[in-house]
């Protein structure tokens, strides 16, 4: 870190005044702070005397004492601040909190990082001080302001309310408009919204939306699909993430598929081929891209070997298939069969 400094809560009055002679961070004894130019956080007294801050510019990281100390890192938690997504994108462990706007207007992006590795004693369990330090970086957003004239705002450019309006206004319009095919794909609208798919009643109560952040990076995600009666499991047409701010199309459903939300963390597609094959495919969505990565396929297909139809891919075009027992195809399939229940809210309630 460029000009890193290190302050020692049992040392703060001395530290104080070192780092406010450079410009680099400002720590208070009294109200148990750490800030750098642009941000401030506040530390629960339960932490005086535990923590160790280093901070620059636009960081500031926290780490328990003795175990940093004692040779086993100690990083608990760290907040950044981003002028642009891809700065951070990619990054593991990386969680957004709101955004800053400072003094001059300018915005960043307020990122909560965490440590990839164990960072205590975990041989003999010396993690006291340390579960202290982590826990809160759970909810350290409520713990953050904007210094001097900069102001932090929890939540902003994260929910989907905020973030896809006009894309929920291009669907209303789209749905009742009887679009052809290429209209559709002009559009970025999945074909299976065309005139053969819509129930020739209320339209708009037959086909629905709803946020969830698929990749855990405390944006969401916005999944369009159709409301089927009685059951759980509503199909995804298309998706939408943000990439640099902005609402960007990921992929659209097309005749003989359908996509889910699977485990919490995946998008699952299912497809339908003839000449009796069916399967499902398993990709991940990082953050600030539309670029579906590929994680494990699975597929039956007679038409392959009639006697043994069963396939799991780890190729990331699925062109290289490894033929398997049915119990090893369901054991492994399974663990993707934990759809997100799609209950969607209809498209009359957008405004």
């Amino acid at each position: 870190m460029k000009k890193a400094l290190f302050i020692k809560i049992f040392l703060i009055t001395v530290v104080a005044i070192f780092a406010i002679g450079y410009g680099i961070a400002d720590t208070s004894e009294k109200n148990n702070t750490v800030s750098n130019g642009l941000f401030t956080i506040l530390m629960p007294d339960k932490t005086e005397g535990i923590y160790t801050a280093e901070v620059d510019k636009n960081n500031i990281y926290i780490y328990d004492t003795v175990s940093l100390n004692g040779g086993f890192g100690g990083f608990a938690f760290g907040l950044e601040a981003h002028e642009s997504p891809a700065e951070y994108d990619g990054l593991p462990y990386v969680r957004k909190l709101g955004e800053l706007i400072s003094k001059n207007g300018k915005l960043y992006d307020i990122v909560l990082t965490r440590p990839t590795d164990v960072q205590f004693d975990y041989e003999n369990k010396n993690d006291k001080t340390y579960s202290i330090l982590y826990k809160l970086g759970e909810s350290i957003e409520k713990n953050i302001s904007g210094t001097k004239n900069n102001k932090f705002i929890i939540g902003q450019g994260m929910k989907g309310e905020e973030l896809y309006k006009d894309v929920l206004k291009k669907y209303k319009t789209a749905l009742t408009g009887n679009l052809n095919t290429e209209k559709l794909r002009s559009k970025n609208i999945s074909i299976k919204f065309g005139s053969n798919f819509q129930n020739k009643g209320d339209v708009l109560n037959n086909f629905g939306y709803k946020y969830f952040d698929i990749n855990d990076d405390g944006i969401d995600e916005l999944f369009i699909g159709e409301i089927v009666k009685g059951s759980n499991n509503n199909p995804v047409y298309d998706i939408y993430t943000m990439v640099n701010r902005k609402p960007t199309h990921v992929i659209s459903a097309n005749l003989n598929e359908n996509y889910f939300a699977c485990d919490k963390s995946f998008v699952c597609k299912e497809y339908f081929m003839r000449g009796g094959e069916s399967g499902k495919i398993v990709y991940f969505l990082p953050a600030n891209t539309i670029e579906l990565s590929p994680q494990v396929g699975f597929k039956i297909s007679e038409f392959d070997n009639h006697k043994k139809p069963w396939f799991v891919s780890y190729d990331s075009e699925f062109k290289k298939w490894e033929n398997v027992d049915e119990k090893f195809y369901k054991e492994r399939k399974a663990i993707f069969d934990n759809y997100e229940k799609m209950e969607f809210i209809p498209f009359s309630k957008v405004k």
